[in-house]
């Protein structure tokens, strides 16, 4: 059966090619001082900057920068953001830039007033937030993470070796997003296929998980099929506005938390894959795509009914003459024929992982209780050396 849920999702949502236009109205709700958020600088070369400050401008807003935003938002500069929050009194955290920068706002936004150490507090002891927290707007140039619509913040301890998400609360979900597909498509190939791999394993997490058969199963299946198809039109034509539209609105319903409803869900690859990156500092998108077919492929046996439906109703797999295991292995070929399609990284060694880090990475590998099968530290090491 359909187990007990609590829902709520606040974070409004504005979608289209006209949507940063809405910033306007978004922002008179907040005070003076807004600390405009973002990575590396691409948003200059871009445009899009020159956009978001016109409008900020315009509102009177007093805007403080915090650039240098990196892919795997460290802690360093998470205390460094705190600092430029707390002395200028900031009143709106505007992140413009993709999964990562709007991770780390959201942290920022727990951090800056928080009278412990905040690594300590919310990454290592998963504590809730207790003190002012700073509200989070999104401007979104990358999708896959779906970090625009939920409470998720990753941030990586390069000193540990750690890489942790934490999933806050609705109180900590950005207060507006603005999605505009059309600012996508000036992202690398590289990234962009990950950040479709990102969305892909973002549902399979979700979807391997409990026998029964429920109302997101369905949904899931329906997300899926969208993605394979958009993803397949989208890296032979970045700039089809219909497949990137698609795929960007997937991204976010993939993990705003809708379709957990009911289910125990998994996380093992993302946990798997967040330790490699905490060791390779690899692109994310890139770690799911080298550990889940092997992860995968191991605990199918223990999962095989939703293995088998998986193949069928995902991949269309023929179901006749054949046995359950040959079915539910097909569908996994045929997610693997994708994958290579897409041009994903398919192995840890091509992130830069190599034997002799297997133990570690193993050893900051947080073992979750959702899926088909709760790994033993032996067992993930046999993943990893499978994913090599």
């Amino acid at each position: 059966m359909l187990g007990n849920f609590k829902y709520s999702n606040p974070t409004k949502i504005y979608f289209g090619e006209d949507s940063l236009q809405f910033l306007n109205e978004e922002l008179p709700k907040y005070g003076q001082n807004i600390m405009l958020t973002y990575g590396g600088g691409s948003i200059k070369k871009n445009g899009i900057y020159d956009k978001v400050v016109e409008i900020l401008t315009a509102n009177g807003k007093t805007v403080f920068e915090d650039a240098g935003v990196m892919p795997n938002p460290t802690v360093e500069k998470l205390y460094e953001g705190c600092k430029i929050a707390k002395e200028n009194n900031v009143d709106l955290i505007l992140a413009v830039g993709g999964g990562s920068v709007c991770d780390y706002a959201k942290a920022v936004s727990v951090s800056t007033y928080c009278e412990e150490e905040p690594w300590d507090k919310y990454y290592l002891r998963m504590e809730d937030v207790d003190n002012k927290i700073i509200p989070v707007g999104c401007v979104l140039t990358m999708v896959g993470t779906g970090s625009e619509m939920n409470g998720g913040a990753v941030i990586t301890n390069h000193e540990q070796k750690l890489k942790i998400g934490h999933v806050f609360g609705d109180n900590v979900f950005p207060k507006f997003s603005i999605l505009n597909p059309v600012y996508t498509y000036t992202l690398p190939e590289y990234q962009m296929v990950a950040g479709f791999y990102d969305i892909m394993n973002h549902i399979t997490e979700q979807y391997f998980s409990g026998e029964d058969d429920n109302t997101s199963d369905y949904i899931m299946e329906g997300l899926m099929k969208s993605l394979i198809h958009s993803s397949r039109i989208a890296i032979k034509n970045p700039k089809d506005y219909e497949a990137r539209s698609n795929i960007m609105w997937t991204a976010t319903w993939a993990l705003n938390t809708l379709v957990a409803m009911g289910k125990s869900t998994d996380w093992m690859v993302h946990m798997i894959g967040q330790s490699v990156g905490a060791y390779t500092d690899a692109t994310h998108g890139m770690t799911l795509a080298a550990i889940s077919l092997p992860y995968y492929r191991y605990i199918m046996p223990y999962g095989l009914a939703k293995f088998k439906r998986f193949a069928v109703n995902v991949w269309n797999v023929n179901p006749e003459n054949k046995t359950d295991e040959e079915i539910a292995a097909e569908g996994l070929n045929a997610m693997e024929a994708w994958m290579n399609e897409l041009g994903l990284v398919m192995n840890i060694t091509d992130l830069g992982a190599t034997e002799d880090m297997i133990e570690s990475i193993a050893n900051g590998t947080f073992i979750m209780p959702g899926g088909y099968k709760v790994l033993t530290h032996e067992e993930i090491v046999d993943i990893l050396k499978n994913s090599l």
